[in-house]
Parts: C-alpha cells; structure tokens; sequence
C-alpha cells in the first residue's frame, strides 16, 4: 500500500513539473508575441510620423493651389502656395468657407460643383477666377470627393492650376514622357540583368559541354593528323609498297579514316550547340526597342523557359499545349522578358514542390493571341491577389526579388496593346494569363 502511495505522489509531481513547463512555454510564447506587438506599433507610429512628415513637406513646397475642405465647406488646410497668393497664413484660412476666395460671379459654380461632386463621389474639373492679392487670376480647378477610412464622404479636396503655367507644363511634357519612356527601359534592362545573373551558372555549364566535346574532337584530329603525316613522308621517300601496306597497317589509318569523319562531325555538332546557346543568349538579352514585329509565341516560351531550367535548381516538367505555332505582334525582346519573368516566378514558387509542372497553352481567340501559364505550387492567397501587379510587391524574402518583374511585365503588355492578368483559379496553383494582338501566319 506504501509502495502504491509513493507511486502516486511521483506521478504527481511529475505532473506538475509538466503543468509547469507548459506554463512557462505559455508565458514565453505570450511574451515574445507582446514584444512582437509592440515592435509592429512602434514601427507604424514611426511610418505615421514620416507620412505627416511628407505631407508636412507636399503643402509647403508645391507650386500648385491645394485647398482641404470639410462637408460644411470649411477650409482644414492648404498649401503655402495657395495662402501666399492670397497673402495671409494658413491659419487665417482654416475655419473659412471655401466659396469666399472666389471671384462673385463664379462662386454659386464653384459651390454646386463641390455638392455634386460630394454626393456622387466624382471629381470635376471647372474653369473660374480666384480673387488673390495682386487680383483676379484664371484658375483650373479641380475638384475631387475626400473619403475617410471608412470609405465615407469626409468633404472635398481643390487642387488649382493657374492657366498661365499651363503653358510652360505642356512645354516640358514632352520631354518628361521620353524622360518616363527612358526610365522605364532602364527598369527593363534592370529586371532583365537581375535574372540574367540568375543564369550564369547554367549559361557556363552549357557552353563547357558543347565546348568539352570540340577540345575532345579536335585533340583526337591532331592525332589522326601526326598518323597520315608519318604515312605522307614514307611515301614521299619513296617507300615500297609492301611497306606502305605495313604501315598502313601498323597505324591502323583505316580505323583512322572511319574515326576521322565522326570527329569532325562531333566537332561540328558542338560547335552548332555552342552557335545556338549564344544565339538564344543574344535573342535573350536584346533590348527590345524598335517596330512591334510578327513572333512566334511558342517559340519565345520555349527559349524563355530553356534558360530558367538552365539555371533552376529544380527539375520542372513542362507542357505545352494548344495552338504551335502561335503568331502575335510585339517585340521580341520585351515578350521574352516577360515570358522569363513568369516563367521564373512559377518555377520559384514550385520549389518545394514535389513533381513540379508547368503548363503552357496557347490559342487563338478572334483577333487575339493568348497564352496562360498555370503551376501547381501553393498558389497566390486570395488576399493578395489584388496586389500581384503592384511595384515592389513580392511574397519572397529579403534578397530573393526585386518586387518589379510582374508590375514591368503588366506596363510591357499594356504597350503592346494587350493584357496580363491573373486566370482562372482551379483551386491549385497559381494562374496568369497573356494576350497579344494576333499575328497573321505567312
């Protein structure tokens, strides 16, 4: 009976040193979330302060009139331009009513457009004269709803131009969409160099095969070559020719003859390896510039996606399906980018993948061209999905991705006069589909 109660007491305190051990787990666990917590908040408060900061710094330095108005109307803040036009202070100007800075007979058009523009939540854009310290001066002005986070009428935003300025914005606009387009080439060439180098590995590799084989080849016709030039010199010396049936023989140059042409057919096979890899190299690294041209969809999926599996740690089962070849209009350059870019996200995604693959489909649609790439990794989540085009947006870690390769690859297909948007969902794997102006087949 002793024995059985000593029993008992061990089993209860072996359960309370387990009940305790849980608890401190608990309270560890508890303690780092709070620190976790308190991390997030600090790191919001500090992203408040230097968005207050920013727009701190937009109302002081921009050139443009910008007016904040409540529902009632009333002025809650404005840029320093606006208020040194006026000649007064931005705190003169909050708690007056917006219509008071406009010229009388424009005022009832400035008011009812801020009432209609309220209730149907729809900018407008009016042409009135605002009445500021030297006088009346011609304004554009737009005016757009202001929603709170609720996504609630909160009263109007005004932002004015005057039309003299306009002139000289015209003047540089020009110049500011090349300066945009020469930008956006840059980014291009960027996002086209950071998966480039992605490749290296597998670029090196496939040219030391092909090149292996040649030094091979070559190495065995510098042999062949030594064999026949010690044949050429005995008959030049006049050998008999019984002896040169004996040296024929005792160089085996009959072998040497049948070895000599598959030498030399080697040697060229890996040359035409070599030829085709720099080709697909520079196909691949083509900036893209220059008039839209007829392509073959198919074959610039399939380069795009030989030199991802160059470099892939992975091996990933491709299908192709549908129409081949599929014809569409673009650059050659700019398509392959973006087939890479796609191609590269799939693979990444599907790294942990057991069987990964790949499917490629193409087909014709009216006067489209189209092409819908699907994985069966994990997918995209439904909270993200609206995100997937946005600049630097990416699911990978710190390092992995730049955040640019699907955003340039949506503005590349707008320029092309199609689209780039996510497929179907058939609940595995992530989905995106491309479409093209159709390209008439010669």
């Amino acid at each position: 009976m002793q024995q059985d109660s000593t029993k008992f007491s061990a089993e209860q305190e072996e359960l309370g040193d387990r009940a305790w051990a849980d608890v401190l787990e608990a309270v560890d666990k508890t303690y780092a979330e709070l620190v976790d917590y308190q991390e997030q908040l600090e790191a919001r408060n500090s992203e408040l302060l230097t968005l207050r900061s920013f727009l701190g710094s937009i109302m002081t330095s921009i050139s443009d009139y910008l007016i904040v108005a409540g529902k009632d109307g009333l002025i809650v803040d404005a840029s320093v331009s606006f208020c040194t036009a006026l000649g007064v202070s931005v705190d003169d100007l909050v708690g007056r009513h917006i219509g008071n800075f406009f010229l009388e007979a424009d005022r009832d058009l400035v008011l009812s457009t801020v009432s209609q523009v309220a209730s149907l939540r729809q900018p407008a854009t009016i042409d009135v004269e605002l009445q500021i310290e030297s006088g009346a001066e011609p304004v554009e002005v737009r005016i757009a709803p202001r929603l709170d986070r609720r996504r609630r009428g909160a009263g109007v935003i005004l932002t004015g131009r005057p039309l003299g300025e306009l002139h000289n914005a015209y003047m540089s606009l020009e110049q500011s969409h090349e300066d945009l387009k020469q930008a956006q080439s840059q980014l291009v060439r960027n996002e086209k160099l950071a998966s480039l180098g992605r490749l290296l590995a597998g670029v090196a590799h496939e040219l030391n095969n092909p090149i292996s084989f040649v030094y091979a080849n070559t190495h065995s016709l510098e042999k062949y070559l030594d064999r026949f030039e010690t044949y050429f010199e005995s008959v030049q010396q006049g050998a008999s020719r019984e002896e040169l049936v004996q040296l024929r023989e005792d160089l085996r140059l009959d072998r040497d003859l049948k070895n000599l042409r598959l030498a030399i057919e080697g040697a060229r096979d890996g040359s035409e390896r070599v030829r085709a890899i720099v080709e697909d190299l520079r196909r691949l690294s083509a900036e893209g510039s220059g008039d839209m041209i007829r392509l073959d969809l198919v074959d610039t999926t399939r380069i795009a996606a030989n030199w991802i599996e160059r470099g892939s740690r992975s091996s990933v089962n491709f299908v192709w399906e549908g129409e081949d070849p599929c014809w569409a209009i673009g650059r050659p350059g700019h398509i392959q980018q973006v087939m890479m870019n796609l191609i590269q996200n799939a693979t990444d995604a599907m790294e942990h993948v057991a069987e990964p693959e790949l499917k490629m489909t193409f087909a014709y649609e009216g006067d489209l061209a189209t092409v819908t790439i699907r994985d069966n990794g994990p997918g995209i989540p439904e909270e993200m999905k609206e995100a997937v085009f946005d600049p630097f947006f990416t699911t990978k870690d710190v390092g992995q991705g730049t955040g640019l390769g699907l955003s340039i690859s949506h503005k590349i297909i707008e320029e092309h006069g199609g689209a780039l948007s996510l497929g179907p969902d058939q609940g595995v794997g992530a989905c995106f589909r491309l479409t093209l102006k159709k390209g008439e087949a010669e």
